[in-house]
């Protein structure tokens, strides 16, 4: 009977000793991101500039929509707010690298990159805007205009427009480049026929550009947009939190008021930035 339970006993304890572990990487998985940012007193929001999301006036600093949303977030968590910026190709990776704690960047939520991380609901909608080159594309006003061999769209690497030029127009050329400035300037150079980008950015280059692109589709979009933050997965007290806080301050009107300012009242805050950025 002793010798039953001697052996019993062998069996057990590895299996409590391998429970512990379990344990113990269960509890480290589940510390939260949140309990990060409380400790160290600052949220880190990895960005990419683009107009108006995010951009630098002429002394230097950012502002635009996400500058003002991530700000109010910090202050609401009652924390400071430190900026990283990074090329929008990365910025994926980065933030699984834990180079900050969340992407508040004016990332549309898409099936693919929801494999790699997580979103909190929806915050904006903007969707996607087409400008063109008036010159090559002047008697273009339709998709199917555009969706041809002789059409070269450009768009701003491992974003959102690349993948909607390459679904709507398969037919033509797709050029992609760091930024959305340098995809802008080939069509203005004639070296693209039209860029596409999340509005109202390119009605903001077309109004700056007047004798040399426009609108095909007046001011409509493309497509409507789902922006959202983006976090690690494995963090549901941390996607809890920021979309409690997307839903109360679109409940008492402060998102929709900030996003007007920077989509809807350009003549504001154009004067303080270049528009090339």
């Amino acid at each position: 009977m002793k010798l039953k339970n001697i052996f019993r006993g062998f069996l057990i304890a590895p299996v409590i000793a391998l429970l512990g572990v379990g344990f113990s990487s269960v509890q480290a998985q589940e510390e939260s991101v949140l309990v990060e940012i409380q400790k160290r007193g600052v949220l880190k929001v990895g960005m990419s500039t683009f107009v108006p999301w995010a951009m630098r006036d002429k002394e230097g600093n950012l502002i635009g929509f996400e500058i003002d949303v991530a700000t109010r977030v910090a202050e609401d968590m009652g924390v400071e707010v430190e900026f990283v910026p990074t090329q929008w190709s990365g910025i994926i990776p980065a933030l699984l690298a834990k180079k900050f704690d969340i992407i508040i960047g004016g990332m549309s939520i898409t099936p693919q990159r929801n494999l790699t991380v997580n979103f909190t609901r929806a915050y904006a909608n903007s969707g996607q805007q087409m400008a063109a080159n008036i010159e090559l594309a002047g008697d273009k006003s339709t998709l199917e205009d555009f969706n041809s061999p002789d059409v070269t769209i450009s768009c701003r690497r491992g974003a959102t427009p690349c993948t909607i030029a390459q679904k709507m127009f398969p037919k033509a050329e797709i050029r992609r480049f760091d930024d959305d400035a340098q995809a802008f300037q080939e069509v203005v150079n004639g070296n693209a026929t039209a860029t596409i980008s999340s509005a109202p950015k390119p009605r903001f280059w077309t109004d700056a550009n007047p004798d040399k692109v426009f609108l095909p589709f007046e001011d409509q979009n493309l497509t409507r947009g789902n922006e959202a933050f983006a976090l690690r997965k494995g963090d549901p007290d941390a996607l809890n939190y920021f979309s409690n806080w997307i839903l109360l301050r679109q409940d008492d009107g402060w998102l929709q008021e900030t996003h007007d300012y920077w989509f809807k009242n350009q003549s504001a805050w154009i004067d303080m930035v270049a528009i090339d950025q």
